[in-house]
């Protein structure tokens, strides 16, 4: 009874209070309203087909497929999805909420993993700074294959580190499964493939570790990533690798595309927007204009000096426990190994860096300051000037990324302007078979095929004469939903269009943010 009474009471102790705070906070600012905030557009009605299918019965090896590359990535973002999705009766935001409560995790394994490396303070203003960091939460609201990397990315290179402090193949096999889920969400995760191997390897020289015992971790890790990205290989032994190649290709042998050519301009570069963007909320590119150039200077300046200073002091804590033969030393260096290398690879990639690379290093910038911020703090040299050095820095920090939440703006509701639109022409076909086209800027129409599959009436796809030399697939009306405008459906080259053959227009109105046109074939004299 004493014992359990001491349990109950370390359950509600000071810390685990403010951390169960954070929590909700970070709970708060991932779901409040998300099913008016999220994305929904094509590619997000795509996913949530697939994800439907699965639940249907109609399993696939395959995943989504890379917005640059022409290649898929694995399939194991689909069955993450699926459940969810059951979860909310066929609601597209059951993944987004799926995501959301990934990104809740990302938080307390930040603080989990701070505290028990780097002390609670360290958890604590490493939790609270990525709990409220609005890219983090924008990225943390919508379903989206990159948005589970934080997690993964953060839970695979722990599991790593508790198979190298005890030695234990187990662990390295369970390594190699979390990696061979990381390399279906993005292909940037190769990144992390290199983190693994060199922490292995530096760890290894360290304890003078034979180079038998090396391979045998190796081929763990090896065997657990086999297993972890079976499905995928499954469909490229089939198939003869294609998307394999198609990778290597990419990263290899395609031109530059928007990337810089100078490796120490990316450096640079990344360094300043993984402190910048991520932890002091400093604008992109296409926002500077909106902004004093002055205030830009300083904000720059301080994100500069927040991001030389915290990694400054990371390295000194590193050498000096290094030097003292200190065990604690291999928790500082996978951290710096994953820092390090990531932003060295990054300089090696010679194309377009998007924000979203980074999911992969989010927790990075914040655990940095947390260590950073602690230490200033904790310091007796320092004393009541560190505390209030340290209380300022954070307060000024949390008032900078706390007004940028997203929902702090007017929501698009996309979801719910995708389904509406998706009811009323649903509606006008009257039950009748029908083909449908969308005529866009550069989206596509998954996400109004989606409502259509879940309600029982999915469009018929116009098949090209080979295929159906009939006509079979040709209905008696085509409806065009125009997201461009001025739209002109009549004459249109788009295949669904064109396909359909002559037609006449036999209703326009115009519903939500765009126009509809019902096209039926033409009469004739």
């Amino acid at each position: 009874m004493k014992k359990f009474l001491a349990y109950l009471s370390s359950l509600v102790s000071k810390t685990n209070i403010v951390l169960l705070t954070v929590l909700i906070l970070a709970a708060f600012l991932r779901l409040y309203r998300i099913q008016d905030y999220m994305t929904f557009l094509g590619d997000e009605g795509r996913d949530v087909l697939v994800a439907y299918n699965i639940l249907h019965g109609h399993l696939t090896l395959l995943g989504p497929t890379s917005s640059v590359g022409g290649f898929f990535l694995g399939p194991i973002y689909y069955y993450f999805m699926a459940p969810f999705l059951l979860l909310f009766n066929y609601n597209p935001v059951g993944p987004a909420v799926m995501v959301a409560l990934f990104g809740i995790a990302t938080v307390w394994l930040i603080y989990k993993i701070s505290s028990e490396f780097f002390g609670k303070t360290a958890g604590l203003i490493a939790s609270v700074l990525y709990a409220i960091s609005p890219l983090v939460i924008s990225y943390s609201r919508s379903s989206w294959n990159p948005n589970l990397m934080p997690f993964f990315t953060l839970l695979t290179l722990y599991v790593l580190y508790k198979a190298v402090l005890k030695n234990n193949l187990r662990l390295y096999l369970t390594v190699g499964v979390l990696y061979g889920i990381l390399m279906q969400l993005h292909y940037i995760e190769l990144f992390v493939g290199a983190v693994i191997i060199v922490y292995v390897l530096l760890t290894a020289s360290f304890s003078k570790t034979s180079v038998s015992a090396i391979s045998k971790k190796y081929f763990a890790i090896l065997i657990g990533f086999l297993i972890g990205l079976s499905p995928y290989i499954a469909f490229e032994a089939r198939h003869g690798f294609p998307n394999t190649m198609n990778i290597v290709k990419f990263i290899f042998h395609s031109p530059d595309v928007g990337g810089s050519t100078n490796l120490f301009f990316t450096i640079g570069d990344v360094f300043f927007r993984i402190f910048g963007r991520l932890l002091a909320s400093f604008p992109p590119p296409e926002q500077l204009k909106f902004f004093n150039n002055n205030l830009l200077i300083v904000w720059g300046i301080g994100v500069v000096a927040l991001g030389i200073s915290s990694f400054g002091y990371f390295l000194f804590r590193y050498f000096s426990l290094l030097k003292k033969h200190d065990e604690k030393h291999l928790q500082y260096l996978i951290i710096l190994v994953w820092f390090v290398l990531g932003i060295l690879l990054f300089g090696l990639y010679k194309k377009s860096i998007y924000d979203y690379y980074f999911e992969f290093m989010f927790p990075l910038p914040f655990i940095l300051v947390g260590i950073l911020l602690s230490n200033i703090y904790k310091n007796k040299k320092f004393k009541l000037f560190g505390k209030a050095v340290t209380v300022l820095i954070f307060v000024g920090l949390f008032a900078l990324n706390i007004q940028g939440v997203p929902f702090r703006y007017p929501a698009n509701r996309q979801l719910n302007q995708m389904e509406t639109i998706a009811k009323f022409v649903n509606d006008k076909t009257q039950g009748k078979p029908f083909n449908f086209a969308l005529i866009t800027g550069g989206n596509s129409d998954h996400a109004y095929r989606y409502f259509f599959t879940v309600w029982g009436h999915p469009p018929t796809t116009i098949q090209n004469a080979q295929n159906d030399p009939q006509r079979k697939t040709v209905t008696g009306q085509l409806f065009v939903v125009c997201e461009s405008l001025p739209c002109q459906p009549l004459g249109n080259s788009l295949w669904e269009i064109a396909g359909f053959g002559r037609a006449d227009v036999a209703g326009h109105w115009n519903v939500s943010v765009v126009e509809i046109y019902e096209l039926v074939h033409h009469k004739g004299k």
